[in-house]
C-alpha cells in the first residue's frame, strides 16, 4: 500500500511519515517548504525518512501542482499540510490562509476523487470550536471559530464532508487539540517554554496564565491518523483527537520548569485577538470508531520533548 503525506516535513507530518515507514508502508511525502518557520529545520525532520528506500519525497505546492499525477497509485492520503497559527491569520495574512488551507484542500480532494483514492485523512483543528459554552466539546456541537485560521480549517473540513456526501470519497477529519512533542514548531508554547528555561530568556505570556489547553502528544496524534487511515468508518466522519486534560498556562509553565530543572522567566503581555480561553475535547467518539486511546501523560511528553531540545543543542 502507498500512503501520501502532505506537509511531510512538518512537525506532525514528519512524525507520521516515520511511523508509516516503520509499519512497512511505502510513503510518498509532499512539502513545498513555506517560510512560516526555518526551512532547514523542516528538512532535518525528514533526515531519517530520506535514508529509507520505502520513502519518496516530492517538493511541490498543492495549490499549483498536478495533484492527480502525484496521487496516482495512492491508497490513502494523510493531509497534514496547512498554514498554521492563529495570530498571523488576521489582516493581510488571511489570503495566505485561504490559499493554503482551503484552496489546497479542495484541489487535493478533487484529485483524490478523480484518481480513486480509498481514504483521505484531514488534519483539522480544535480551533473550529472557538470559545465553547460547555466543555469538554463534542463533535455534535456547533463550531464557532474565534480566528480566521479556525474559519479556514472549518471550511476545509466542510469540503471533506461535501466530497464524501457527493462523490463517496471516504474522508476522516481529525480535530487536533494542541499537539506537542519532539519536532514541535518553534512558534508553539511548549517549544518556546523549554527554550526559555534552557536559555534563561523570558517567555512571552499573553494574558494572565489562566487559559486552559488540552495538550495531546504527537505520538498519540500519529496513532489516531494511522487508525483513521485503515478503520471501517462512515465517509465524512469528524473526530476529536485529544488527551482530555485541562492544564492552565500557569501549570504548564511550572511543569516545564520542573522538567528542565530551571524556572521559566515570564514576560507578561496583553491577550491576543483570536486566542481562545479554553480548549478541551471529548474523545469518546474516536475511541469508539477508531479504537484509539491517548497513551502519553503530559509530564512524560514534556520530558520527551525537552530531551529532543537538548539533543538538538549537542
Amino acid at each position: 500500500m502507498t500512503a501520501v503525506v502532505t506537509g511531510a516535513a512538518g512537525f506532525i507530518g514528519s512524525t507520521l511519515v516515520d511511523a508509516l515507514i516503520a509499519e512497512g508502508q511505502r510513503v510518498v511525502g509532499i512539502d513545498c517548504f513555506t517560510d512560516y518557520y526555518d526551512v532547514p529545520t523542516k528538512r532535518s525532520n525528514l533526515s531519517k525518512a530520506m535514508a529509507h528506500p520505502a520513502f519518496e519525497f516530492i517538493e511541490a505546492d498543492l495549490r499549483t501542482a498536478d495533484l492527480r499525477a502525484l496521487l496516482d497509485g495512492a491508497s490513502v492520503v494523510f493531509h497534514q499540510a496547512a498554514q498554521p497559527g492563529v495570530r498571523l491569520s488576521w489582516d493581510d495574512g488571511f489570503p495566505t490562509y485561504v490559499s493554503c488551507n482551503v484552496l489546497a484542500t479542495q484541489r487535493l480532494l478533487e484529485a483524490a476523487h478523480r484518481v480513486g483514492v480509498e481514504r483521505l485523512v484531514y488534519a483539522s483543528s480544535s480551533s473550529v470550536y472557538g470559545n465553547a459554552g460547555v466543555y469538554p466539546v463534542t463533535e455534535e456541537m456547533l463550531p464557532r471559530p474565534q480566528s480566521p485560521y479556525g474559519v479556514t480549517k472549518l471550511a476545509a473540513e466542510h469540503l471533506c464532508t461535501l466530497y464524501a456526501a457527493n462523490f463517496g470519497l471516504s474522508t476522516v477529519s481529525l480535530r487536533y487539540f494542541t499537539v506537542y512533542g519532539p519536532r514541535q514548531r518553534p512558534d508553539m508554547a511548549i517549544h518556546r517554554l523549554i527554550e526559555s528555561a534552557l536559555d534563561g530568556t523570558p517567555f512571552p505570556l499573553f494574558g494572565d496564565g489562566s487559559h486552559v489547553r488540552d495538550f495531546t502528544f504527537v505520538g498519540d496524534v500519529v496513532a489516531a491518523n494511522v487508525a483513521a487511515g485503515a478503520a471501517d468508518v462512515e465517509p465524512g466522519v469528524v473526530l476529536n483527537v485529544c488527551a482530555g486534560g485541562s492544564t492552565t498556562m500557569r501549570e504548564l509553565i511550572s511543569t516545564v520548569g520542573e522538567t528542565v530543572g530551571r524556572p521559566v522567566p515570564v514576560d507578561r503581555r496583553p491577550e491576543q485577538p483570536g486566542d481562545v480561553e479554553r480548549t478541551g475535547g471529548d474523545g469518546s467518539l474516536a475511541r469508539a470508531v477508531l479504537g484509539w486511546e491517548p497513551q502519553c501523560q503530559l509530564a512524560d511528553g514534556i520530558a520527551l520533548q525537552a530531551e529532543w531540545h537538548r539533543t538538538r543543542r549537542d
